[in-house]
Parts: C-alpha cells; structure tokens; sequence
C-alpha cells in the first residue's frame, strides 16, 4: 500500500464515527498497537522534543525501508504516534520525505488535540521525517 493509500485508508475509518470522544477512544485503541519500542531505546536521546508528554521514537532500516517502533506514557499520544508510524512505517525515506501530512486536517485531529498536542504531534512527524533524511543520506553515500 502507497502512503497516500493508507492516509485515504485513515481518512475512512476516522469519518466513521461523527463524536470526537468515539474519535478520541479509537485513537486509544490504536495505541494499544502501537509498535513497542525496544527497552534498550526508551533513553533520552530517543526522547521526542516539544511533546507534553514523553514518547520515544526509534528507526530502522531494512531493506531500502524505515521501520518505527514507539512508546509513550500517554494513552492518546499513543494512538497519535501509532497512527504516523502506521502511515509511515515500512516506506522508503524517499517516500516518507515526499508524503504530505494533509489527512490529518482531514480527519480533523489537529483541530482537536490541545496546542501542546498539536506540537507534539507536528515534532513526531518532524522526527519521523529526519530519520528518513538520515537514512537517505546514508543510502547515497
């Protein structure tokens, strides 16, 4: 599935429901699937800056491809970082670096999260969107 398949694929599921508190529990369990980041990550440098609450964030890459694992200690900061990885997850750094983050005005969420939220949410994405700069730099050298 393309990036723009899957954000398509987003957009469906969240449009199912028409409360943002039944949008807000789906992101919880979202989280609950959230891929779990090896112990060994859950440092400080895999810390996300500009989040309220914390969440680690790791990469890597197999075969041309990025894979995120996550952790946080909030329950729908979860759900936010297991949707991006879900987005995200198993792209190249080409397609990551190229992807827009339009579905999530689509699905409403930035209108939805707090102001602190929504800076986390756009640092996760800025993490994210780093590793695939690193990658890719690596990838050409």
């Amino acid at each position: 599935m393309t990036i723009k398949e899957i954000q398509e694929e987003i957009i469906s599921e969240f449009s199912a429901y028409d409360d943002w508190m039944d949008k807000y529990n789906y992101l919880i369990e979202m989280g609950r699937d959230v891929p779990q980041i090896d112990v060994q990550y859950k440092t400080n440098n895999h810390l996300i800056t500009g989040c309220q609450s914390r969440v680690w964030l790791h990469a890597d890459l197999k075969e041309n491809k990025v894979f995120f694992t996550a952790d946080s200690d909030a329950v729908i900061t979860k759900g936010i970082v297991n949707l991006l990885i879900r987005v995200y997850s198993g792209h190249t750094p080409e397609e990551i670096l190229e992807a827009d983050i339009d579905f999530l005005d689509q699905i409403g969420l930035k209108e939805h999260l707090s102001p602190t939220r929504s800076n986390g949410l756009l640092s996760m994405v800025k993490q994210m969107k780093l590793y695939a700069q690193v990658f890719k730099l690596k990838m050409n050298n």
